[in-house]
């Protein structure tokens, strides 16, 4: 049996104190007294917090996503380091059977995890389904797919988040197999109106894709896309590298978005130096930490969830509301009890931070991986 002591964010707040874990690699037992935040940051010892949980991931470590083979390793080993303790490998717009490859690629991480890596809880499927419109750092590749094809890239590997524009009737038309197979149906890379967005809302779709970018944007006689996510979200991801979405824009989201989580939208370029790099069929330069296209365009990040949980702290959240949007929120949105918070019986994966908070330790089911 594990046993962790410091500085515990558990649910009901901060603790000073220990937790105990047991064979099975879950809390089995946390003791401590209330402290404040205030105390937690200026006491002794480490700052223990839930891991990370990121859901749109395309690469880290110099690989990418759709390059199959050992890439998936390699980016989940990155991001461990950082704090991620689970992901969803994201995949880019490409033909049906690039995306099949790289789907049986994902496959065997999806059912093991690796050894130093972050778990791999499924795919997040970004494109083909997206207007060419509105594709961002996305290849020009939007296809429609219909319900088997959707339903045999499932059998590949599960399919936990699926990115589509809800104007294109073919794309909406799949909610209902995609709402079938228990995935999460996101609105994202949409040139839609808000009436579009909304129906796709009450016809079953949960969250919408980095909420800002890739989307029609919020005008005052237009809401678009963007203004029915402020509007009527639960749920929303959202890049906090203070480049994708300027600091006051995140505000506004918090305020709006009950359960706004953050996400990398991490490319090959994370955790490596300036340079050149894929993004699916895309090549992008990382440079003064964004990561862009040759048109300047920016195309992921160069992001870790490290960085973001001080970047959220920097613009003024409280540090246990960065975590929240970092791990407990994403959790819930796929349905993950036993994630995202320090409780008894939840997976012992957690984060350990030192005054600066900067990891200092990663534990996966309590295994110790930093």
């Amino acid at each position: 049996m594990n046993l962790l002591a410091g500085r515990l964010l558990t649910p009901q707040g901060w603790q000073q104190g220990r937790l105990r874990v047991d064979a099975q690699g879950r809390i089995s037992a946390i003791e401590g007294r209330p402290i404040t935040e205030a105390q937690a940051r200026d006491g002794d010892g480490a700052l223990l917090i839930p891991g990370f949980i990121d859901l749109h991931v395309h690469g880290g470590g110099g690989a990418d996503v759709m390059d199959g083979g050992a890439a998936i390793d390699v980016l989940a080993r990155l991001h461990a380091r950082h704090g991620t303790t689970a992901l969803l490998a994201t995949t880019m717009s490409a033909p049906l059977a690039e995306i099949e490859a790289a789907l049986h690629a994902l496959a065997p991480a999806c059912r093991e995890r690796s050894a130093g890596a972050a778990r791999v809880l499924g795919v997040h499927l970004e494109g083909p389904c997206i207007s060419p419109r509105r594709l961002g750092a996305q290849p020009d590749c939007s296809a429609a797919l219909d319900a088997p094809q959707v339903q045999a890239l499932h059998r590949i590997a599960p399919l936990r988040v699926f990115t589509l524009a809800p104007e294109v009737p073919a794309y909406l038309a799949l909610l209902p197999t995609l709402l079938a197979l228990g995935c999460r149906v996101q609105i994202g890379h949409s040139d839609g109106t808000y009436e579009d967005a909304c129906a796709a809302l009450d016809a079953g779709a949960s969250g919408f894709t980095h909420l800002f970018n890739a989307m029609s944007p919020l005008h005052q006689r237009a809401p678009g896309v963007a203004g029915a996510a402020l509007a009527h979200a639960e749920y929303a991801e959202l890049i906090p590298d203070l480049l994708h979405v300027h600091p006051g824009a995140i505000r506004a989201a918090l305020r709006a978005v009950p359960r706004l989580y953050c996400v990398s939208d991490a490319t090959a370029a994370s955790g490596m130096p300036d340079g050149d790099y894929a993004l699916g069929r895309q090549r992008v330069h990382k440079c003064a930490g964004g990561v862009r296209l040759a048109d300047g365009t920016l195309a992921g990040s160069a992001l870790t969830l490290d960085v973001a949980l001080r970047n959220l702290v920097q613009i003024g959240l409280t540090l246990q509301e960065a975590s929240a949007r970092l791990s407990t929120h994403a959790a819930a949105y796929l349905g993950l009890p036993d994630r995202g918070a320090l409780r008894v019986g939840a997976r012992a994966d957690l984060v350990m931070l030192d005054a600066a908070l900067a990891v200092s330790g990663v534990f996966i089911d309590g295994e110790a991986l930093v």
